[in-house]
This record gives C-alpha cells, structure tokens and sequence, in this order.
C-alpha cells in the first residue's frame, strides 16, 4: 500500500526527530521551506500544460501570464479560484478570443466571441483606458463578484485588482453581459462584432453559462501582447507595493 507524499513527509520528519532531534527537525523544516518554490513552480508548470492541451488555439505567452498574475494574487492574500478566464485582445473579434477554464478538473468550459469597448478599435483593440467615461478596454487582472440582473438581463460585476490599469471598473460598470451585437453575423456587414462601452460583453446564447461559471470570486484575464501594457502589470512584475487592495475583490 502507497503512502500519498504528505504521509510520507510526516513519517520522515518523526524519523529525523527521533535521531536527530530538533536540530534534525529545524534542518528538515528548512529544506521544505527552500523546496517550496520549486514545489510551486513544478506545479503551475504542470497546470500550464494540462490547460494549454485543452486550448491549442490559446496564445501560450497569454496563457501564462493569466496564469502568473493568478498565482501572484493568491499569494498576497486573495482566495483560491475554481475558474479561470482569458482574453486574448490582441485577436480580431471576428475571432473566438474568450476562454474559460475549470482550474480543478484541467478543462476547457468554453471558447467564445467577446465585445472590446467602441473606442478601443475597429475589429483589433489597440487602445485601453480605465478612465470613467473612456469607453474602452481595460487589461490586466479583474476578480469577478456579484451577478445582477439590469438593462442588459443576467450580469455580472467584476472588480480590477490593478491601479491605473484597471481598478475603476465598478466604478465605470464595466460587466460581463449579453449583448445581441456580439454575433458572428455582424462580420459580413461590418467587418467585426459589435462594440461595448467598455464590458467584455458576450453572445446572448451564452451569457448565462458565462456568468453562472465567473460569479462569486474567480479571476480573469485580459491580456494584449502590447509590450508597453506587460511592462506595467503589477501582477506580472508581481509588486505587491502596487496591487490593489484585495478586500475590493468580491470572493463570496
């Protein structure tokens, strides 16, 4: 019968007491404590991988800043997450752009078309404020919250966890929600999907799977491969001097 890695560690450490005693035991404690990193790293490393088999289609280097800026977030304080969504703004919206992720089973949920804000761009986002009447994109790191129901039906709230980047969306409403210009169909006429006042907003056929997925405390992330933008993440730089405060966050 096998020993899961825990059970084996704690049989180690009474060994080590009984022959050593605490000098033996602080020795052990120290090594774990300089193993943890790697422990980590091995397995976001792993995470990384399982998740990327499940999207092939999902820029890598996005894929593994959402999940670094995740790993930053719950180091310094946040809750763990159960989902996981990224957005590749650099993609057209002509383009399935939005992925979510089960971060317990290693799965895909959804791929899908999202909306980019009216004075972000045309069909490629290329502009991005968080300044309150701006009417584009916001980047970085968002934890989602509350799901309402508004003009738009079933709605979700998010809260930015980047100062200057994005920490005035519930101030600016920026929410995920339906939207009947987010339509594949709109491509013919106008050369994109329609265009938010700034929300990631998301085909009427999925909104509710895609807000019942995010609500109460997941994280997402809007990502662009502008150097200028992943030069100032606070999360991707990992600078807790300059992260909001995650009691902003919604983690119910």
């Amino acid at each position: 019968m096998g020993f899961s890695d825990r059970t084996s560690r704690s049989l180690c450490a009474e060994v080590i007491t009984q022959m050593f005693g605490r000098i033996g035991r602080c020795w052990l404690a120290g090594l774990w404590l300089l193993g943890a990193p790697l422990w980590a790293s091995a397995a976001q490393d792993g995470l990384f991988a399982e998740l990327a088999r499940q999207a092939p289609g999902l820029e890598p280097q996005a894929l593994r800043h959402a999940l670094a800026a995740m790993q930053c977030a719950v180091n310094h304080g946040a809750g763990d997450a159960r989902r996981l969504a990224v957005i590749d703004y650099s993609r057209p919206s002509t383009e399935r752009r939005l992925w979510i992720f089960d971060l317990q089973r290693k799965r895909l949920l959804l791929r899908d078309f999202v909306a980019h804000g009216r004075r972000s761009g045309e069909n490629f986002a290329e502009a991005f404020s968080n300044d309150l009447g701006s009417h584009q994109t916001s980047l970085g790191l968002f934890r989602t919250a509350e799901s309402y129901r508004g003009k738009h039906g079933y709605s979700l709230r998010m809260d930015g966890l980047e100062p200057g980047l994005n920490d005035l969306a519930r101030e600016r409403a920026i929410v995920i929600h339906g939207a009947d210009y987010v339509n594949p169909r709109w491509v013919q006429r106008h050369g994109r999907i329609g265009r938010s006042l700034g929300c990631p907003a998301v085909r009427r056929e999925v909104a509710r799977l895609v807000v019942d997925q995010l609500k109460g405390g997941q994280f997402l992330f809007a990502w662009h491969s502008d150097p200028r933008w992943l030069a100032g993440s606070a999360y991707l730089a990992c600078k807790p001097q300059q992260m909001a405060a995650f009691s902003r966050a919604g983690e119910g």
